[in-house]
């Protein structure tokens, strides 16, 4: 079996070939190895091959992480998040994708401004319309991406979205070009909005997120199966 390291280099590599097909420069994709369930030791192998930017999505888990492994990386909070764990999750996850609510957007905003600090948030779309996700009705972004450059304690950075599971990667790309198409579309609406991050791409379907415009990737079981 590969070694995480081995893993690495691997996805690294697979996002670069893809970046390349599209005509991109590979050095404008994020990778963010979601280490939900993995532990520790794996990480921290992770991290030793150069990983930085990790991402979970449970507040506890996230809070803990960071208390073992260090703040000196970092953390993102990529699962759906209850209004009544904001307090742990603000101010310690370097981005939140998940904003998927006015009222969570509000608590997200509130806690900031206690803390004297701006959190920097994705709003989550659900563009599939799968009940089983999380995430805003597409019809929807634009408003709360309204309300979110009005509030001065969040940044809002951009939009994430998760393909509907499948074992062909090909068929998530519609579910990408709509998220990017929907991007370009609230950003020529909002002269002051700077939507620069499309989270989205995960383990089945990366390289079709990267080919669909994608700079912001959360990759877990390709990375860490060993």
């Amino acid at each position: 079996m590969a070694t995480v390291a081995e893993n690495l280099a691997t996805v690294r590599e697979r996002i670069a070939a893809a970046a390349r097909r599209a005509g991109r420069d590979p050095g404008e994709i994020s990778l963010v190895a979601v280490s939900k369930n993995v532990p520790d030791e794996l990480l921290l192998e992770a991290a030793k091959a150069g990983q930085r930017a990790f991402g979970e999505n449970r507040a506890q888990e996230l809070v803990g992480r960071m208390r073992r492994i260090g703040e000196g990386y970092e953390w993102h909070f990529i699962g759906h998040l209850q209004r009544n764990k904001v307090n742990m999750v603000v101010g310690k996850a370097a981005l939140i994708h998940s904003v998927d609510s006015e009222r969570l957007l509000e608590a997200i905003a509130e806690r900031a401004r206690s803390l004297g600090i701006v959190q920097d948030i994705l709003l989550q779309v659900n563009v599939t319309g799968e009940e089983s996700k999380h995430g805003m009705e597409p019809g929807e972004a634009a408003g709360m991406a309204e309300k979110a450059l009005a509030l001065p304690s969040v940044r809002l950075r951009g939009l994430m979205t998760m393909a509907a599971l499948s074992e062909e990667a090909e068929e998530a790309r519609d579910c990408f070009r709509r998220l990017r198409e929907l991007r370009d579309r609230i950003q020529g609406e909002a002269a002051d909005a700077r939507l620069e991050i499309l989270s989205m791409g995960m383990t089945q379907d990366f390289e079709v997120a990267v080919e669909e415009g994608a700079n912001m990737l959360r990759v877990g079981t390709a990375i860490f199966a060993t």
